[in-house]
Order: structure tokens, then C-alpha cells, then sequence
């Protein structure tokens, strides 16, 4: 049994009730009309009795929860120990709330990272790079189409991606690999920079979290400008340069 609940998120008020929908088979995609809906007594917000109850008998969720909810929503699903799947924002991975879980294995990426959202509003968005956006992927900004940057996919289910050995050439050299200013470890601007002969602790972009392997690397920590984490072990300073945020990680041997 598949389940579903939907919240209109630019809603204009015309809906009178919160529904869900409940799906057992039968046509590939059916309508709405076709599985029938129900309504719920509330709102629809997750955090609802009856949205919690209907989410106990969820076997796995793929969803794309509210981004300004997204630790407590992370919060429910692994508090009632559900597989789940869900669309965020890349800067996640280094919250306080978040980052933990990520360092534990209890999550990680899935296919599909750093990508671009686009989503139908009923309002009329006018910033020009926006507009550029949306035209050149086939949509009509005067629609009100807007884009959302810098998503991914996280999840606690096992694929393939995860499991890939991340292919290492280069080769260490103080010079191409500067020591921050306040930790002992390297900067590495570029994942693909990586190098294959060095196995101390190296900050790398967030990015390299598409490419994390955890039999070939260890997540150390993350370097996030001094966050209430206890995993934020510094603000990575390079020269006297403040570097944009690092996951601290470490070559397995």
C-alpha cells in the first residue's frame, strides 16, 4: 500500500480540507478521481497526530518536506525509524541536526546532486537570472516558474553510488596543499584534487559528499565557522583567508 499526502504549498485558500490519498495498485497513473481521496481533520502539517499515524505505516517516504522544516522533519522520520528519501538543500549537510547523522552512516546522498529545482507559482517572478533559467529549460517565466538551487537528495537507503571507489592521481605537495591556519590538516579545493598519497585529516568542499565512499574515507568532522556541532572543529583559515565551509575527512588505509 502506497501513501501520499499533498499540501499545496502556494495555496490560495479555494481548498476547504487537507487530503491524502491512498493507493493500492491497479493502473500505472491513475488520477486522483480514480484512487479517491480523503480528508483529514486538520491541517496536513506533518507534525499532526493523524499525519504521524498515517506515516507509522509507511514502509519508505519520498517526499519534498518545507526546506526551512527539513531538521525537524529529518528529526520524525528517524525518530519512528522510517527508510526514507527526500529532496533538500546542499547546505544541509552541515547542520548541527543533520551533519551527526551523515558522520554516523545513519545518512548520505542519493542520485542526483547540486541540482536545480523548478517550481509553477501563482506569482510573477522578474529577476533576470531566474527568467533566463526557466526559458532555457522549455518553461514560461511570466507563469511565475522560479528556480531552486543547490538541491539534493538524501536518504538512508543503500545504492551503488555510494558504494564507488572515488579514482585518486594526484600526488601531495606542501606547496599544493596548504595547512590551515588554526588545524592540522590540508585544504583541498577540488574532490577530484584529492590526493592518492596522503592519509592525514584533509578539508574538502561539500560537494565531495557525491562522491563519498565509506569504505575508502572517514568524515572526520566539518569545518563550519564555529556552529553549535560538536562535530564543528574550527573555521578553516587558509593564509589569513577565510575558506568557504569543509568536511574534514581522512583516507582509510
Amino acid at each position: 500500500m502506497l501513501q501520499n499526502q499533498e499540501r499545496d504549498l502556494f495555496s490560495q485558500g479555494t481548498s476547504e480540507h487537507a487530503i491524502y490519498l491512498e493507493y493500492h495498485g491497479g493502473e500505472r497513473v491513475p488520477t486522483a478521481e480514480k484512487i479517491g481521496t480523503h480528508p483529514l481533520k486538520g491541517d496536513g502539517d506533518f507534525r499532526s497526530r493523524e499525519c504521524i499515524q498515517l506515516l507509522q505505516q509507511a514502509d519508505i517516504v519520498v517526499t519534498n518536506p518545507p526546506f526551512s522544516l527539513f531538521r525537524e522533519y529529518v528529526a520524525q522520520l528517524v525518530e519512528y525509524d522510517k527508510k526514507f528519501l527526500i529532496l533538500g538543500n546542499m547546505n544541509a549537510i552541515t547542520y548541527k541536526e543533520i551533519f551527526p547523522l551523515i558522520k554516523e552512516n545513519k545518512l548520505w546522498t542519493g542520485y542526483g546532486f547540486n541540482m536545480s529545482l523548478v517550481y509553477g507559482t501563482p506569482y510573477d517572478n522578474v529577476l533576470e537570472d531566474n527568467r533566463k533559467f526557466v526559458t532555457s529549460k522549455g518553461f514560461d517565466p511570466s507563469k511565475g516558474f522560479v528556480k531552486v538551487p543547490a538541491v539534493c537528495w538524501f536518504t538512508n537507503l543503500e545504492h551503488n553510488h555510494r558504494h564507488e571507489e572515488l579514482i585518486l592521481w594526484k600526488h601531495y605537495t606542501p606547496e599544493a596543499y596548504p595547512t590551515y591556519d588554526n588545524y592540522d590538516a590540508i585544504n583541498v579545493d577540488k574532490t577530484q584534487d584529492i590526493p592518492a598519497d596522503y592519509y592525514g585529516v584533509m578539508g574538502v568542499p561539500i560537494t565531495f559528499l557525491d562522491k563519498y565512499n565509506p569504505e575508502q574515507f572517514e568524515i572526520v568532522g566539518v569545518a563550519n565557522h564555529g556552529q553549535d556541532n560538536k562535530y564543528d572543529l574550527f573555521a578553516p583559515y587558509v593564509n589569513g583567508k577565510n575558506i568557504f565551509k569543509r568536511i574534514l575527512i581522512r583516507r582509510k588505509q
